[in-house]
């Protein structure tokens, strides 16, 4: 029998069903029962598989785990409550205080929040830069660089990161996938190490549960394993099996969202009211190969600037259908403000070194009637 595509295996892959139920069951449980207490130790060596606690495991996030690990094409995988707990985990797992962390500069406010202020006080030192280019990298790697992660594309500013190019190099390679989902983008294929996901987005893709993933090789999780065990950022059975439903229509609405969002851009990019749109499927971006030859299509993220924040606000204000949220990833169309919303964390001067100015906007685009999307757009703008 040939390869399962992608979409068979979002529907198939990690099914447990003791009962023969096509749907994996919800094990809401806190504890498990033993016949001896050399059992529950034999569990924990690793001598025997087995449940003991549900902050440390359990079957419905198991099967959400393997599923994960199937179609990022790693050995294993880890689930966390949220995304952030995921990244504070797979980090920890690799650097220790005394250690250097190169960050590309461009990442999601919390993220930034981390490196720059929690971990420092950890010891650990940080080096935010352009990790598109590649001469700063360079620059800044030293003996005791243990890991270099990011995001890509960024997080709001749509800029991409060569993971082939980073992956050249000695440390240990992060890259956050949340964006492209391993439908549409897969780091670990391009030579990344680790993959981190937010759950919370496209994974679950209905905004109505958080979670976060790890995948990488056994041996890494296992170390993740670890301090998921003693951070109890453990993600709820519940949680699991929503995800576990959203992941079965990952392919149908990856393939909508990046079809409204292409439309989307193009209108965007048309209107006389939007002075710039950053989207990585428009010919005019200037990474556009660099997305054609790493991704499979270019999702449904889009940032695009305003003439003045005044505008920005007004169309948000105005809007009808899109609703002003902070998140991503879900079927309705969100939209937000980074400057104000999920970067207000970051100083101003550097935000608007980064790009995020007060014009800035940015939209996850829906998987509605993609004529109900440009009117709403339409009327706002007007």
């Amino acid at each position: 029998m040939k390869e399962k595509s992608f979409t068979t295996k979002a529907v198939h892959a990690g099914r447990y069903t003791p009962a023969r139920g096509v749907v994996p069951p919800i094990y809401q449980t806190a504890t498990y029962a033993f016949e001896t207490a050399r059992e529950m130790q034999d569990i924990f060596e690793g001598k025997s598989e087995g449940f003991v606690y549900s902050r440390v495991g359990n079957p419905t996030q198991k099967v959400f785990e393997e599923k994960m690990a199937v179609l990022e094409g790693g050995e294993s995988a880890k689930a966390f409550a949220s995304g952030m707990g995921a990244i504070n985990a797979a980090v920890l797992s690799i650097v220790k205080s005394g250690d250097h962390v190169i960050s590309d500069r461009t990442i999601y406010g919390s993220t930034y929040d981390l490196f720059t202020e929690i971990f420092p006080r950890l010891g650990i030192n940080v080096s935010m830069i352009d990790l598109s280019k590649t001469d700063e990298l360079e620059e800044n790697l030293q003996d005791n660089t243990k890991l270099i992660f990011c995001e890509t594309p960024t997080n709001p500013t749509m800029k991409l990161v060569d993971i082939k190019k980073i992956s050249q190099y000695h440390p240990t390679t992060m890259v956050d996938n949340t964006y492209m989902t391993p439908y549409l983008q897969n780091p670990l294929e391009l030579g990344s190490d680790v993959v981190v996901h937010s759950a919370t987005k496209y994974i679950c893709g209905h905004c109505d549960t958080l979670g976060g993933v790890i995948i990488s090789d056994a041996e890494f999780i296992e170390r993740t394993h670890q301090l998921l065990k003693d951070f109890g950022a453990a993600m709820s059975p519940f949680n699991a099996w929503l995800l576990l439903r959203g992941i079965k229509t990952l392919t149908l609405r990856m393939d909508r969202h990046t079809a409204n969002a292409e439309k989307v851009a193009d209108f965007l990019e048309e209107h006389p009211s939007i002075a710039k749109v950053y989207y990585p499927g428009l010919k005019d971006h200037p990474q556009h190969a660099l997305a054609k030859s790493q991704m499979r299509g270019f999702g449904g993220m889009i940032a695009f600037e305003m003439h003045s924040y005044d505008e920005a606000e007004a169309l948000m204000r105005n809007l009808k259908l899109c609703t002003l949220a902070v998140s991503l990833g879900c079927v309705e169309t969100l939209i937000q403000h980074p400057a104000s919303m999920t970067h207000a964390a970051v100083p101003k001067e550097k935000r608007e070194s980064l790009g995020l100015t007060d014009e800035l906007v940015r939209i996850s685009v829906g998987i509605e009637d993609i004529d109900d999307i440009k009117s709403d757009l339409s009327q706002a703008l007007d």
